[in-house]
C-alpha cells in the first residue's frame, strides 16, 4: 500500500481533500493538469480557480446553502475559511475576490509540506493507478478528454455530461453612474414616509458605503429593443447533443429570452424592490451587476450566462443603459460539464462501489455548485483517510445525518434515480420537519438549519 493518498484535480474538492488528508499526517500526491494544459473556461495558473460566478452564495441559515457552508466551517473547512477572509461586499452572501482567493489557497497547498503538487495531466488506467493506493478523482466540470476516456472505461458510461455558461465581467470605471445607482432589492426602494430629498441622501449613503449590487434600470422601450437584439444575437455553434445537455439551474440568457419576451422580466431582469431615481418609479426591467474583485473594479452581470459570440456580446450587452461604453474584462464563455451518474456508481462516502480504493469528488459526482463541491472533496477525503489507517473489510465509514445538508447531498448522489442529474444544497433534499406544520418559507427554513446543527458532529 503506498505511504500517500492521490488526488487527481486541483479545484475546490481536490484542495479540500488535500488539505484535510495532510492535515492528519498522511501524504498527498495531487495532481493538476494546470498551467502545462488548460481547459477550455480556464486561465488562471493557480489551484481552485474560480470559472463561474464569484458568488459562494448566501451565508444566512434560512439558505440551504448558508447552512452548508455554517456545516463545513464546523468541520475547519480550508476553503470556506479562505472565502471568508477573501469576501467583497455582496448583500447577505460570501462573495469572493477571485484572485486573491485562488492566489490563497494554491499558497496553503504549496506550502504543506506533505502536499506535493505534480503539474501533469493524469490520463493512466484508473484501476491501475488505484492498484496500490487510494485515489479521489476530483477533476471537475471540465475532466480532460483524456481522463474522461479513463472515468468512462472505469465507470463503463458511455456518456457523462452536460453544458453550463457563465456570465461576463464589465470594469466599474466604465459604468455611467448618470444612469446606474447602488442598491440591494427593497433596501433601496423608496419608502412611503420619506421625501425625496430624505430618498436621495440614503442612496448616497449606500453608495459611500460601496454597496455590493450596481443596478440598471430600463424602460419598456429599452428593454424590448435588448430583448429583440438578444433574441436574434448570433450565438456559437453548438452540436445538437450539447443543445439537449444545458442545464437548468445555468441557463443562458438569450435561450431564456426565447422562451417569451417577458420570460426576463419575471427572472433575471425582475424590478421588484427597486425605484428609479431618476424618476422615483418602478422600472420596467433591471439589470443587476456584482462584485466580482475585493477592490471594486470589476463587476459580473448577474445571471447573464450565454453562449453569444464576444463581439455579439459587446454589441447587444452595451445597448443596456449604463453599459453604452462598458469595458468588457471578460466576456461570458459556455463549456462542458462532466459528471458521473453517481446513483449506480457511489455510496454515501462518495466511494466508488466497485472499488474501496477509488474515491470521487467535486461536480463530477452531480453536486452543483462551488460549496456543495468542497462538501464532496470533505466527505470523500474523511472516508480515504478512515480507509488509508485501515484496509480491512471493516472500515467504519464516516457519514453525516440525512438532516445536514452535508449528508443529505451525499445521500442524493447515492440513491438511485432515473432521472438524476446536477444538484445544488437546497431544503428540498432534507428530510421533513416531524410533527410540525410550519407555513411560513423562513420560520420553516431556519427550524430545518436549528435542527441540522443540533445533530451535527464534528469530526
Amino acid at each position: 500500500m503506498n505511504n500517500y493518498i492521490t488526488i487527481i484535480g486541483g479545484g475546490l474538492a481536490g484542495t479540500e481533500a488535500a488539505y484535510q488528508i495532510a492535515k492528519r499526517g498522511i501524504k498527498v500526491k495531487l495532481y493538476e493538469m494546470k498551467p502545462i494544459k488548460f481547459s477550455e473556461a480556464h486561465s488562471n495558473k493557480d489551484l481552485a480557480e474560480i470559472v463561474c460566478s464569484n458568488s459562494f452564495k448566501s451565508n444566512l441559515l434560512t439558505n440551504a446553502c448558508g447552512l452548508l457552508k455554517e456545516e463545513l466551517r464546523r468541520l475547519d473547512s480550508l476553503l470556506i475559511r479562505i472565502a471568508d477572509e477573501t469576501k467583497v461586499p455582496a448583500g447577505q452572501a460570501l462573495a469572493v475576490d477571485r484572485e486573491e482567493f485562488s492566489k490563497r489557497v494554491t499558497q496553503e497547498i504549496e506550502n504543506n509540506s506533505l502536499i506535493e503538487v505534480i503539474n501533469e495531466e493524469v490520463t493512466d488506467n484508473l484501476e491501475e493507478l488505484a492498484k496500490d493506493g487510494i485515489v479521489i478523482i476530483a477533476t471537475g466540470p471540465l475532466t480532460s478528454f483524456g481522463l474522461s476516456e479513463q472515468i468512462q472505461r472505469l465507470t463503463g458510461q458511455d456518456k457523462f455530461y452536460f453544458y453550463d455558461a457563465a456570465a461576463p465581467i464589465v470594469s466599474k470605471e466604465s459604468i455611467d453612474f448618470n444612469i446606474a445607482f447602488y442598491g440591494d432589492r427593497y433596501s433601496q426602494e423608496k419608502k412611503k414616509d420619506e421625501t425625496i430629498e430624505e430618498w436621495h441622501e440614503r442612496l448616497e449613503k449606500q453608495e459611500q458605503d460601496e454597496q455590493s449590487y450596481i443596478n440598471l434600470p430600463m424602460s419598456k422601450e429599452e428593454y424590448e429593443a435588448f430583448w429583440k437584439a438578444l433574441v436574434e444575437a448570433e450565438v456559437v455553434t453548438l452540436h445538437d447533443f450539447e443543445k439537449r445537455e444545458i442545464f437548468e439551474g445555468c441557463m443562458p440568457i438569450e435561450i431564456m429570452a426565447k422562451r417569451g419576451i417577458d420570460t426576463l422580466r419575471f427572472g433575471p431582469l425582475k424590478p421588484v424592490g427597486f425605484d428609479d431615481p431618476r424618476t422615483g418609479r418602478r422600472p420596467y426591467a433591471i439589470v443587476q451587476l456584482r462584485q466580482d474583485d475585493k477592490i471594486a473594479s470589476m463587476y459580473n452581470i448577474v445571471g447573464f450566462q450565454t453562449n453569444l459570440k464576444y463581439g455579439e456580446q459587446k454589441r447587444v450587452f452595451s445597448m443596456i443603459p449604463g453599459l453604452q461604453n462598458a469595458e468588457f474584462v471578460k466576456y461570458g464563455v459556455m463549456h462542458r460539464n462532466t459528471y458521473i451518474n453517481s446513483p449506480e456508481l457511489l455510496d454515501e462516502t462518495y466511494n466508488l462501489k466497485t472499488n474501496p480504493n477509488i474515491y470521487f469528488a467535486g461536480q463530477i459526482t452531480g453536486v452543483e455548485g462551488y460549496v456543495e463541491s468542497i462538501s464532496s472533496g470533505m466527505v470523500a477525503a474523511l472516508n480515504a483517510i478512515a480507509y488509508f489507517g485501515d484496509t480491512s473489510q471493516n472500515v467504519q465509514k464516516v457519514t453525516f445525518p440525512e438532516m445536514t445538508v452535508i449528508g443529505a447531498l451525499a445521500k442524493y448522489i447515492s440513491t438511485p434515480n432515473s432521472k438524476f442529474q446536477p444538484m445544488n444544497a437546497n431544503f428540498g433534499i432534507l428530510p421533513e420537519l416531524e410533527g410540525k406544520k410550519i407555513k411560513d418559507k423562513k420560520q420553516r427554513y431556519m427550524e430545518l438549519s436549528k435542527r441540522s446543527l443540533e445533530n451535527f458532529t464534528e469530526i
